[in-house]
């Protein structure tokens, strides 16, 4: 039985909004004074693929709007349990950066919240789409793009929200559970993973690592940095699944991750990811150089944590549309532990 049965056979109902129930999503919307009584929903449809949470864009007469909502599991892995409050972080992340000029260009207007439903109201960017498309071959990223990512993370990571820092979100269980997912179970060798049906060849490139007692163990100490605390408001999954492109313009969306930790830790999630997409050496470079950093950053750290959100993602749970033969992740493999044990 996956979390959201469990969920649903202990309550009786999943008493949550579903899709393609545009009447009774009707009936809440103007319930909650989200739509006016006049107006009327003429169509809902699915953003995008979320991987965390419930997402519709509602049209209606008037105009339209996205919805958004957490449930106690994993929206794209229901069989994994997830904090449910992860949406009240969303909600702070968002009233928080609409009070930087320069972060709230990127980010999408909170419009209204229904916290006890763990629901938010947010504006709708418009139809775009992810960035899951530079892990495909001939696909990359522009330089425009580069430069309005970057803007975004040193500007979140320099701003001063000390004041805030005290009633933000500790955010501590959405942690645990991305803390097993980057940190742990990707290097059990008892962890149930087929990795050999997602990419033939997957188990023996993991095989080593889960025989490398010293290289686990140093993740496991990383691991325990991650839990902690750190002096800066961090997005939490700055990757290509987070960053919309619509109408030419780069939009940053899914912060429930955040908290505020280690600005290490963004900036590594983006260059990992930029080199298993296959970026030219020249571009992550000038990610790396151009990335304003806060007073103390620890650069072996970043490192370390680039290291670790490859291997992670190459024989972990949460895989990416990668296309990359067996050879080129063995290459990947080994950049990545020579940059966790440098």
């Amino acid at each position: 039985m996956d979390a959201k049965q469990k969920f649903v056979a202990a309550t009786g109902s999943t008493q949550f909004l579903e899709a393609n129930q545009d009447a009774s999503l009707e009936v809440y919307l103007k319930g909650q004074g989200w739509m006016d009584e006049e107006d009327q929903v003429i169509g809902t449809e699915k953003p995008g693929e979320g991987n965390m949470n419930f997402v519709l864009r509602v049209r209606t007469k008037k105009g339209s709007f996205i919805v958004k909502q957490a449930r106690p599991w994993v929206e794209k892995y229901p069989q994994l349990e997830a904090p449910i409050e992860r949406i009240h972080t969303e909600s702070q992340f968002y009233t928080l950066v609409q009070t930087n000029d320069t972060l709230k260009e990127f980010t999408p207007l909170l419009l209204a919240t229904d916290l006890d439903n763990f629901l938010i109201k947010v504006e709708d960017l418009g139809h775009g789409a992810d960035f899951s498309y530079v892990y495909q071959k001939g696909q990359g990223f522009e330089q425009a793009e580069l430069e309005s990512l970057l803007t975004f993370l040193q500007t979140l990571h320099q701003s001063d929200f000390s004041r805030a820092s005290s009633s933000y979100p500790k955010n501590q269980a959405l942690k645990a559970l991305n803390h097993t997912h980057i940190f742990d179970f990707p290097y059990r060798a008892d962890n149930g993973m087929d990795l050999d049906a997602i990419q033939a060849g997957l188990y023996d490139l993991a095989a080593p690592i889960y025989a490398d007692k010293a290289l686990v163990a140093t993740i496991a100490k990383l691991g325990e940095r991650y839990l902690g605390e750190g002096q800066h408001l961090i997005h939490g999954d700055y990757y290509p699944g987070s960053w919309l492109k619509v109408d030419g313009q780069v939009k940053v969306i899914d912060p429930e991750f955040s908290y505020f930790g280690l600005a290490e830790f963004d900036l590594s999630v983006f260059l990992a990811h930029m080199k298993m997409a296959q970026s030219a050496p020249s571009a992550i470079n000038w990610v790396k150089e151009n990335y304003e950093r806060p007073t103390g950053f620890d650069e072996q750290l970043l490192d370390q944590f680039t290291g670790i959100e490859i291997l992670r993602r190459l024989i972990g749970i949460a895989q990416l549309p990668l296309a990359l033969s067996i050879e080129e992740k063995q290459d990947l493999v080994q950049e990545a532990i020579s940059l966790i044990t440098r």
